[in-house]
């Protein structure tokens, strides 16, 4: 579903970033890469996400239709393939405090044009399957950390998306609400078929991925 081929970035300047990155993802198989502060982690989760452009290589996403070549798509194109085929988890949440939780998880399902029943309806079971439908109508500012970043999990996959992306999703976070929250990003993965890649420091994050990788010396390899 993720094919990453011969990616390179370099700093402002020319230092390499990282340089020949191959990888692929299976639907429903979630990757962790893991990478000092600096190794070039995010960077590479953001060209992968088209919000930043490599200096070398392609990244395709294919889903059961078609495949999408992101490095080839126009500002305009990535930004309507980001909000059609792309979930997103940061550490921060970034929750809308003046949304509901319900109406948090709907919100990439009203910006594809999606229905209102049918947005409260798939919302709804998100929530349902991250185990936060009982908070529906609160706010984030009254939840927890890690309830707030369950929200976010089922947010990122309420439209269905090919692709999860995951940045420090538990660097927030305590160790019982770090577990819980790959728990629900693992299964989300999953139950939805897409790929999910997480970039995190932390290896007890990392350990709930199907298959870990490490950014270390400009290259991807196994851990």
């Amino acid at each position: 579903m993720l094919r990453v081929r011969g990616l390179a970035k370099s700093w402002p300047g020319g230092a390499p970033l990282f340089e020949a990155v191959d990888l692929d993802l299976a639907p429903g198989e979630l990757v962790a890469i893991l990478g000092e502060s600096g190794a070039g982690k995010s960077t590479l989760l953001n060209i992968i996400a088209g919000l930043d452009r490599a200096d070398a290589g392609t990244v395709t996403v294919s889903d059961t239709v078609s495949g999408t070549e992101v490095t080839a798509l126009s500002e305009d194109g990535l930004a309507l393939w980001r909000r059609k085929r792309v979930g997103f988890v940061f550490q921060a949440f970034h929750l809308l405090p003046y949304l509901t939780v319900e109406e948090n998880v709907a919100l990439p399902l009203l910006l594809n044009g999606v229905a209102a029943g049918e947005r409260s309806a798939r919302a709804r079971a998100a929530l349902e399957a991250v185990g936060m439908a009982m908070h529906a109508a609160r706010k984030p500012a009254s939840l927890s950390g890690g309830e707030m970043q369950r929200v976010a999990v089922a947010r990122a996959v309420a439209h269905k998306p090919s692709l999860v992306l995951a940045d420090e999703p538990t660097g927030n976070l305590d160790e019982a609400n770090a577990a819980a929250t790959m728990q629900a990003l693992r299964a989300a993965v999953k139950r939805e078929g897409a790929a999910g890649l997480l970039v995190t420091h932390s290896a007890v994050a990392a350990a709930s991925a199907d298959r870990v990788m490490r950014l270390a010396g400009r290259r991807l390899g196994p851990a």
